[in-house]
C-alpha cells in the first residue's frame, strides 16, 4: 500500500519558503497596524470638537465684563513727576505732537510758564486742543500735576513739587475733656434728622461715583482719555477715528492682530498708547475705533 494519501494528510497550508516568509510579516505587522488603530480611536475621545476653540471665545466674548470698579488706596505713595510723564505723557511731548510743547524746549514752554502752574494743571485736568483730559485716569490729579511740574521745571520754571494736603486732627477735640451732655428727648429727634440728612445724600453720590468708575473701563471712556490725542486727527500717521478707508487694511488683521499692535506700539504709537490699561481694556479701545470705522 502507498503512503502518499497519510502524507498529504499531514502537509499544511504552507508549502513553499515565500509563504513561510509572507506568514511571519503578516504575523508581526497586522497586529502592529491594529494596536495603533485602537490607540487613534482612544485618544481621539479626548480631542475637542472642530470649532470649540471658537465657541469658547465667543462665549468669553458675551459673558465678558462692561465695565470695572478700582478701589484705590489714597494713603499709597504718589508717583514722582518723571513716572508719570514716562507713563502718560511723553507720546506727545517728547516729539511735539500736535502742537504739544516738547520736553525741554524753553521757547516753547515760556509763554505757559507765564500762566502759572494753576492754569497748567487745569489745561492738564481738563484737556486742551488735542489733549485729552487727563484726569481720572491711571494717577490722580495730585500725580498729574506732579508731572505737569517736572516737564515745566524743565523748561525753567521753578513750581514747588505738589504733594497730598496734610490731614491735621484738631487740637481741641484731641483735647476735649469731657463728653457733652446727653440732649433732652425733645432735641434729640431733630438732631438724628440732622445727622441723617447728610448720609441720606451722600448715597447718590457714592452711587454715581461708582457708576462712573465703572463706566472708565469701557472702550470709550479709554479712546478719550488716551487715544484721542493721536487718532482724533490723524496725529503721526495714526487711522483716523471713524475713516472707514484708513482703517480698512487695519480691520483685515481682526481684533486680536489690532489689539496687540495697540499693546506692543507700532511705528510713533508707544506701548499701550503710553498709558498703563490692562489688556481687556486695550480690546475695549480697538474695538470700540474699529466699529466706528465698520
Amino acid at each position: 500500500m502507498s503512503d502518499t494519501p497519510h502524507e498529504e494528510a499531514h502537509t499544511g497550508p504552507i508549502k513553499t519558503p515565500k509563504q513561510l516568509l509572507a506568514t511571519v510579516f503578516l504575523s508581526f505587522v497586522v497586529p502592529i497596524f491594529v494596536i495603533i488603530g485602537l490607540v487613534l480611536f482612544v485618544t481621539s475621545a479626548n480631542k475637542p470638537a472642530a470649532g470649540a476653540d471658537d465657541m469658547e471665545k465667543a462665549i468669553d466674548a458675551r459673558i465678558a465684563r462692561v465695565g470695572t470698579v478700582e478701589i484705590r488706596d489714597a494713603n499709597r505713595p504718589l508717583k514722582s513727576g518723571e513716572e508719570v510723564f514716562k507713563a502718560q505723557c511723553t507720546t506727545c511731548h517728547s516729539a511735539g505732537v500736535a502742537g504739544a510743547p516738547k520736553f525741554g524746549d524753553v521757547a516753547a514752554w515760556a509763554a505757559r510758564i507765564k500762566t502759572g502752574y494753576d492754569a497748567l494743571l487745569h489745561s492738564a485736568l481738563a484737556g486742551k486742543g488735542a489733549m485729552a483730559p487727563q484726569g481720572g485716569g491711571d494717577f490722580d490729579d495730585v500725580e498729574i500735576g506732579r508731572a505737569v511740574v517736572y516737564m515745566a521745571n524743565a523748561a525753567g520754571a521753578k513750581f514747588p513739587i505738589p504733594d497730598r494736603p496734610a490731614v491735621v486732627a484738631s487740637a481741641d477735640a484731641a483735647a476735649s475733656p469731657a463728653a457733652p451732655a446727653p440732649a433732652a428727648p425733645e432735641a434729640a429727634a431733630p438732631a438724628a434728622a440732622a445727622a441723617a440728612a447728610p448720609v441720606a445724600e451722600a448715597a447718590p453720590a457714592a452711587a454715581a461715583v461708582q457708576t462712573a468708575s465703572a463706566a472708565g473701563g469701557t472702550g470709550e471712556a479709554l479712546y478719550k482719555q488716551v487715544c484721542q490725542v493721536c487718532h482724533a486727527a490723524g496725529v503721526a500717521g495714526a487711522p483716523k477715528f471713524g475713516d472707514k478707508a484708513a482703517w480698512a487694511p487695519r480691520l483685515k488683521d481682526g481684533i486680536d492682530g489690532m489689539t496687540k499692535i495697540a499693546i506692543q506700539g507700532k511705528g510713533a504709537m508707544p506701548p499701550r498708547g503710553g498709558s498703563q490699561a490692562s489688556d481687556a481694556d486695550m480690546r475695549a479701545a480697538v474695538e470700540y475705533m474699529a466699529n466706528a470705522a465698520k
